[in-house]
């Protein structure tokens, strides 16, 4: 099944029209706290070091299996697109079905010029929240209590 790429004003609707809908935002912990969708959930795909490649979290799935169950409606989006399609596909492989990814992001999609081309969710103008909670990686991580 393709996995739907929506652009961050249509993913705001998506959530809106289906209450159960999850937004899961597969930036860092960092950026995560630095701002991000209103009621969105936090479990990195990778974790990015300075100077570093991106290194996968080998927890993602435990995390995301462990919290989220497979039948649920889930709008996954990152900075600008391409580590949520990365997620969309770990997620699709594990039997998820209903993934959308958010073209875009939180932050926008850029060209190589460095033209914004799809504006992101905090740029639309979107719900953006600071609060963690329940819904930060560490306390996902420790209701799924992996090893």
């Amino acid at each position: 099944m393709a996995i739907k790429q929506v652009e961050p004003a249509e993913a705001y609707q998506i959530l809106q029209n289906n209450p159960d809908a999850v937004y899961l935002d597969v930036r860092t912990e960092e950026e995560f706290a630095q701002g991000h969708p209103a009621g969105a959930l936090n479990i990195p795909v990778v974790f990015l070091k300075a100077g570093a490649p991106p290194e996968p979290n080998d927890l993602f799935l435990t995390v995301a299996e462990k919290v989220l169950p497979k039948d649920k409606k889930l709008v996954v989006g990152c900075m600008a697109g391409g580590r949520s399609q990365r997620a969309c596909e770990i997620l699709e492989q594990a039997g998820y079905q209903d993934l959308t990814n958010v073209r875009g992001g939180f932050g926008g999609a850029r060209d190589a010029s460095g033209t914004v081309v799809v504006v992101g969710w905090r740029d639309a103008g979107l719900p953006v929240s600071r609060e963690l909670g329940q819904c930060s990686y560490q306390a996902l991580r420790a209701k799924a209590n992996p090893h």
